[in-house]
């Protein structure tokens, strides 16, 4: 006779992933619970803090008009390519406009600039050498040269390249296979190897943007806030409305504190419940206010008010209270959306400037509140995006690509350096289908995710032997010959 075990498979996978929201010890009343536990975590605030925070561009980010060859050569291959003679749908910025980038790393002779709206982070990258550049960084299941691309078998290659869904996934589970539906992410996994015994555990992944696979790991699940704070549970937070009836608080009140049910799931979601509301209080407590007259040790660096800049605004409010929380290590997930620009790269009001003007300034005040706070050494912020974009124009945009550039900020940061390997570009044919190029510009990586990640990861003070549990991938980039680990920290 066939037995299910559907309830138990059910229960142990629920207890599973419920089992990071659950707080230690929770006998007796909640305000006993909240007092212990905020006086716990003020006697044990850690002195080696540090954090990651991740600034996802969700869409494709076109890499090719955020950081321009300005080298007469390259800048004219780059014109001639995104010059289609329409000065209303041309998708080039002339040289003339834009703020060169002094730094180290790049071959004789070649040179990278930004666009007025990146000032803030041309200041970064050339002044305080704060900011550094990753150039042609990518999924890669292995090193790969074009003559592997064009006869790749299957597993060879990243599954649907080009593919949103499926590359901003591997972009944040930082996995060698999988695609769309991953279930885990490098950043939750790195909170996984952090949790340690500390109670407040809850912590160590803070997602400021919503769902993300990327924070997601085995033990830990993001806690998630608002750009205001914590998320409230309605029918103890208001005192209005429907959500305000004193019936409903009354009966949630019962549910929590009375119930006496035996069933796993009630238990389960019980619990889960009562730490959501701890959580809360929590994080309501420990936020300073955001008016700096009432707070003098409040960071008063301004913030813009777009979506980016709120999420980055809260993520340092959360790292000024991390001693309310207990936790050594903290990685945070901040994103904006609106890169995948097929058409209308170039518009003044929706275009691509415009995005980019809202990453330098967001990162820029960031930094700000960093150093202000006095932990810009222990703050690192990356921008990850689902992939590349193609140098070619499809008449008023770029189409999706493969490998791109990004940036690392922070004090720590060994910056005013290009990491990685500049890609060719010195002929429109080289440009468009050479060997750093797989048709129309979309650049072939030469870093792979798993490596950037793996660096940052060391900077978090993750050992070498625990690196393979975060990347299962990396030991094929790392032990081809020649090819060693990316130093991005002083």
């Amino acid at each position: 006779m066939h037995i299910s075990k559907l309830q138990t498979i059910q229960r142990r996978e629920f207890l599973r992933r419920t089992a990071a929201l659950a707080m230690a010890g929770t006998a007796g009343p909640l305000a006993m619970a909240l007092a212990g536990i905020g006086e716990a975590a003020a006697q044990t605030a850690p002195e080696d803090y540090k954090a990651l925070v991740c600034i996802f561009l969700y869409g494709g980010n076109d890499h090719d008009n955020t950081f321009i060859p300005y080298d007469d050569n390259r800048h004219g291959v780059y014109k001639k390519l995104r010059n289609i003679g329409d000065p209303d749908t041309n998708i080039y910025i002339s040289k003339t406009k834009l703020i060169p980038l002094v730094g180290e790393g790049l071959p004789s002779g070649q040179q990278y600039a930004v666009q007025p709206s990146m000032a803030s982070m041309g200041k970064l990258f050339n002044d305080t050498k704060k900011l550094g550049i990753l150039l042609n960084v990518g999924t890669l299941v292995k090193p790969t040269t074009k003559l592997d691309y064009t006869h790749a078998r299957e597993g060879d290659l990243p599954p649907k390249l080009f593919s949103h869904n499926d590359q901003f996934n591997l972009w944040q589970s930082g996995l060698s296979s999988g695609s769309e539906g991953s279930t885990q992410g490098w950043g939750g996994r790195l909170g996984d190897l952090f949790l340690g015994s500390e109670n407040l555990a809850h912590f160590t992944c803070i997602n400021a943007s919503g769902n993300a696979v990327f924070m997601s790991g085995e033990k830990v699940l993001p806690y998630q806030v608002s750009t205001s704070g914590p998320v409230a549970v309605n029918s103890i937070t208001y005192s209005s409305g429907v959500y305000g009836i004193p019936a409903c608080k009354t009966a949630l009140s019962n549910l929590l504190i009375n119930s006496a049910s035996n069933h796993w799931m009630e238990k389960e979601w019980t619990r889960v419940m009562k730490s959501s509301i701890v959580n809360r209080a929590i994080v309501s407590n420990s936020l300073l206010p955001t008016d700096p007259t009432s707070q003098p040790n409040y960071f008063n660096t301004a913030f813009a008010a777009d979506s980016l800049s709120a999420q980055l605004k809260i993520v340092a409010r959360l790292i000024q209270a991390r001693n309310s929380f207990g936790v050594k290590r903290q990685v945070f997930f901040v994103s904006l959306g609106g890169f995948d620009l097929h058409d209308n790269l170039m518009s003044s009001t929706s275009g691509h400037n415009v995005l980019l003007n809202r990453v330098s300034d967001a990162m820029d005040s960031f930094y700000k509140a960093t150093e202000q706070l006095g932990v810009a050494n222990q703050v690192t912020a990356f921008t990850a995006s689902d992939f590349g974009r193609t140098l070619a124009s499809n008449g008023d945009g770029s189409d999706h690509g493969w490998g791109s550039h990004h940036m690392v900020m922070g004090g720590a940061v060994d910056g005013g350096k290009f990491w990685g390997k500049a890609p060719d570009q010195s002929t429109p044919d080289l440009a468009l289908d050479g060997a750093d190029s797989v048709g129309q510009g979309r650049l072939l990586p030469s870093t792979a995710v798993v490596e950037y990640a793996a660096a940052l990861a060391r900077w978090m003070g993750v050992s070498e032997s625990n690196l393979p549990t975060l990347f299962p991938n990396l030991h094929r980039f790392e032990s081809v010959a020649g090819r060693s680990p990316l130093a991005l920290f002083v």
